[in-house]
């Protein structure tokens, strides 16, 4: 357990480099036993973040393979990991599971916060795989140590391109909840641990997305696109970017429940919506445009004001452009070791692989350029070349992002002289469709 005490760290840097992170929710209590129970879609990447949400160190289980996996062992072994081991990876090792139980059931008595992911498996299924009873039944042993019952709190780990580097991702927390009625009855009284399983897997799906089907996700991204390009601005003002955070889980979620029951013959509120939003997204793609851009007219007073906003972003291109140019074998490595070997292992692997990997590519790109400014330079300038280099690729890449947003202002700008009556008809339908959304989102909330 040698790394344990820098897990937050570690994983803050992981993560949050990587992503664009937010947390929202409730808070997981600071101190004292809590079992952290989440979603898994994203291999290691799921722990590392839930760490990150918790804000505190945790103690997880892990399959018993990563423990002798020739990347990642060590660090699965440093940050105090207990082995699970399962059936499907050697049915002779099942048994040791009851010393796993009771490094479980020691860590929660001590007061540590223990981190399960109940499916059980990393998966890229477009709902909540079925949960085992493990979870339950290591509360329940826990609880018995502990002398009563503790909070559970599961987090939901919702990522808006799960793939792409600096997408959105959003961990939202449930209030823990308590169990003493189940714990009197003890481990051994399957009927309450089969109640308990229930009732985490109830605050589970009340903070995750589980789609009928991935072809469903399109049309949720697409209504959540309208909503945030026709009513974002006024979330920005009136809320928190937490609260932003856990309203568009929330919005994200009843649309999914909603796309559920249409495919079974219900919602029928629904379906006039969904038909117009496919039609509104397919017409937004042949003009090569999202919902917020279509929202965001560029006029002429704002492109000149806009272009002199950016004068600063002409003096430092070159400098991002060369960036770009210098971190790009680095970035090429990772990508393809990461990518083959995703290719073996899943591809809910890709974004752990790509972390750690890149963990190693980088830093030692950072050195090998240091070392030949080095040699031509002076030791000085070398020592200065590789602690700079990692502010320079985040400058990079914030500058090539800006970048993105010009071009696409510029086209708009274009764009809109162009098709004028067309885009205007455009942003008609789509401020409509937004007060459907809107008035749908109102019904379900209010039970109606």
């Amino acid at each position: 357990m040698w790394l344990h005490w820098a897990m937050p760290l570690i994983s803050n840097l992981g993560v949050r480099s990587y992503y664009r992170v937010t947390v929202a929710g409730a808070r997981v209590p600071a101190e004292g036993p809590v079992l952290l129970v989440a979603n898994h879609n994203n291999s290691l990447v799921d722990p590392a973040f839930v760490v990150v949400a918790a804000d505190r160190t945790v103690r997880f289980l892990a399959k018993s393979p990563l423990f002798s996996d020739r990347l990642i062992g060590w660090l699965v072994k440093g940050v105090g990991s207990v082995p699970v081991y399962r059936a499907v990876d050697d049915p002779s090792k099942v048994v040791q599971n009851l010393d796993s139980f009771r490094d479980v059931h020691a860590a929660l008595a001590a007061g540590d916060a223990v981190g399960i992911f109940p499916e059980g498996i990393s998966h890229s299924a477009s709902q909540l795989a079925p949960l085992k009873t493990g979870a339950a039944r290591m509360a329940m042993g826990a609880g018995r140590l502990v002398g009563h019952d503790f909070p559970i709190v599961a987090m939901g780990l919702v990522f808006r391109d799960r793939d792409t580097f600096r997408s959105e991702a959003h961990a939202i927390i449930t209030e823990p909840f308590r169990w003493d009625d189940l714990l009197v009855r003890g481990q051994e009284d399957r009927d309450a641990v089969r109640e308990l399983t229930r009732r985490i897997e109830a605050a589970m799906r009340s903070v995750t997305l589980n789609l009928a089907q991935w072809e469903d996700e399109p049309l949720v991204r697409a209504a959540e696109a309208v909503w945030v390009a026709e009513f974002g601005d006024v979330e920005r003002h009136a809320q928190s970017s937490a609260e932003r955070a856990a309203a568009q889980i929330e919005r994200l979620r009843v649309t999914t429940d909603a796309l559920a029951a249409l495919r079974t013959g219900g919602g029928a509120e629904w379906r006039e919506t969904a038909v117009e939003l496919r039609a509104h997204g397919k017409m937004l793609r042949r003009l090569g445009l999202t919902p917020g851009e279509l929202k965001s007219d560029v006029r002429v007073g704002e492109a000149i004001e806009w272009t002199v906003g950016r004068i600063p972003l002409a003096v430092v291109l070159p400098v991002s452009l060369v960036g770009a140019v210098v971190f790009f074998p680095p970035k090429w490595l990772t990508a393809r070791a990461a990518d083959r070997m995703a290719a073996h292992e899943g591809p809910d692997t890709t974004v752990t692989h790509r972390v750690l990997i890149g963990a190693i590519v980088f830093p030692l790109w950072f050195a090998a350029v240091a070392a030949v400014v080095g040699w031509f330079a002076g030791a000085g300038w070398g020592i200065a070349t590789f602690l700079l280099q990692p502010f320079w690729a985040f400058a990079a890449l914030a500058v090539g992002e800006r970048r993105q947003h010009a071009w696409a202002a510029v086209r708009r700008f274009f764009l809109r002289r162009s098709e004028r009556p067309r885009l205007e008809e455009l942003r008609a339908r789509q401020r409509a469709i937004a007060e459907q959304l809107r008035a749908l989102y109102a019904q379900v909330a209010t039970g109606a």
